[in-house]
């Protein structure tokens, strides 16, 4: 794979290249993670596991990006209508969801609003950005984004070269704030802070609850009284959801459906949902939420049979960020939109396939057909037949340039997670970002698990 960009070229980042050069040529040293290093906050979401540098978008490049982002959004907010007469029960099933977990979900869907935000897991493979998963939930985490930015900037050549182009960061905590004052209007309280609580199930918080904690401390930041507990904790007198004394006006949803399957999990989160549909409390974000960011439901958009559901500009969006990606299935079409035995084509592009659960997050489940034999990749697939699962077509990330912290620059390559609020900010939507690099193209999946360092992300400079 050739990861350097040809001098005839126009390389993705101009700003990292002009970036590297001012270090190169300043001889600038020093530690620009030393400050992030130093944050209890940044060591306890990402230990001393940090880029030497941030990454930079363009401003019309973002421009660009953002737009198409929210077209996606649109449509699969709109696959209930397009595709299953309405019923978002229908689409529940499809994506392959239990009753139980559908039944759930409809009741959601019938309180509140759902206002946009998410996280798109992206690849640049040197021509364009490509979609790879969308992250529709509250539970996103990058709340911790802007301070990295604010560490990085600590480092006098950053600030130097960031106040030069005129670039600028998004606080994305900042903004999922003000979605959840939105969408949770009719229940905050005026003349006092609303009282919300960040809750995710007993399980998960058993582990997650330290990094829980400062998300909810950090919420005085923006006039919020946080708490942080697990769904055992809620108590419901007189039908008021209380934790320690204080009668909770929001919850912060940081479960999600795969995680109400435990019986036990399904009966606390049921006074919770009670008291939502009473109006006595607003839930953060609503959990159809979770429908629109299943990777089947990219699998369904990227489909060639569906294909007449959309647009010329719809379509044209589907095409320029969406790779291949289909439902395991004993036939379906090929990126050539020829109907093909599913097994025996995944059989002979193995090695240009990556094999995705719809239910899991962060990662689980993923086999990248390139790090396995073919008996075992084989074996995956028709194991995963008519289930919930979907075949996408691999995207080779583009090299990035990066501080090496010895003076010179080294390619990286990134998996960019950058997020996506409501239209009518300054950025229109764009809610900051942040990306994990690894020096190794042939990792299945460039994420914390696998080994990769994380960075910040700088936005504008067009001019």
């Amino acid at each position: 794979m050739t990861t350097t960009t040809s001098p005839h070229t126009p390389p993705r980042s101009r700003l990292g290249h002009a970036y590297g050069e001012q270090l190169a040529r300043n001889g600038s040293a020093g530690r620009p993670t030393a400050a992030a290093l130093e944050s209890a906050t940044l060591r306890l979401a990402y230990q001393d596991r940090f880029l030497n540098g941030p990454a930079f978008l363009g401003g019309s490049e973002l421009r660009t990006l953002v737009g198409d982002l929210h077209t996606v959004y649109g449509l699969l907010r709109s696959l209930p209508e397009r595709g299953f007469g309405g019923s978002v029960t229908a689409l529940a099933a499809a994506v392959g969801l239990e009753p139980s977990q559908a039944a759930l979900i409809t009741r959601s869907a019938r309180t509140g609003s759902l206002l946009p935000l998410g996280r798109a897991d992206l690849y640049h493979d040197g021509s364009g950005f490509k979609l790879l998963e969308f992250n529709i939930t509250s539970a996103l985490g990058g709340f911790e984004n802007a301070d990295i930015n604010r560490a990085m900037l600590a480092y006098p050549p950053l600030d130097a070269f960031v106040t030069r182009h005129r670039l600028r960061y998004e606080d994305t905590l900042g903004h999922m704030v003000r979605t959840m004052y939105a969408e949770c209007a009719a229940n905050i309280p005026a003349g006092r802070a609303p009282v919300v609580a960040v809750v995710d199930t007993v399980e998960n918080f058993a582990v997650v609850g330290p990094r829980l904690r400062v998300f909810a401390e950090k919420l005085a930041d923006f006039g919020v009284e946080g708490i942080a507990c697990d769904l055992g904790e809620i108590t419901y007198p007189n039908g008021r959801p209380t934790v320690a004394g204080r009668t909770v006006d929001v919850v912060f949803r940081y479960f999600l459906p795969e995680d109400l399957t435990d019986p036990v999990a399904a009966a606390q989160l049921e006074p919770l949902l009670t008291a939502v549909e009473r109006g006595g409390l607003g839930l953060f974000s609503r959990l159809d939420a979770e429908l629109y960011g299943n990777k089947g439901t990219l699998a369904m958009l990227s489909d060639e049979e569906h294909r007449d559901r959309y647009d010329a500009a719809e379509l044209a969006c589907l095409d320029r960020i969406l790779p291949w990606t289909r439902y395991v299935r004993p036939r379906a079409t090929d990126p050539g939109g020829s109907r093909v035995d599913l097994l025996s084509h995944a059989r002979g592009h193995q090695h240009e396939l990556i094999l995705k659960p719809t239910l899991l997050h962060g990662g689980n489940g993923i086999i990248a057909g390139w790090t396995v034999d073919p008996a075992e990749w084989e074996s995956r697939v028709a194991s995963a037949m008519d289930g919930p699962f979907v075949l996408q077509r691999r995207v080779r990330p583009t090299a990035e340039p990066f501080p090496d912290g010895a003076g010179g620059v080294r390619e990286l390559f990134l998996n960019w997670g950058l997020y996506l609020g409501a239209r009518g900010t300054e950025e229109d939507g764009y809610a900051g970002g942040f990306v994990r690099g690894s020096a190794d193209p042939a990792v299945g999946v460039v994420s914390m698990g696998s080994g990769a360092t994380v960075g910040c992300v700088f936005h504008g400079g067009d001019s």
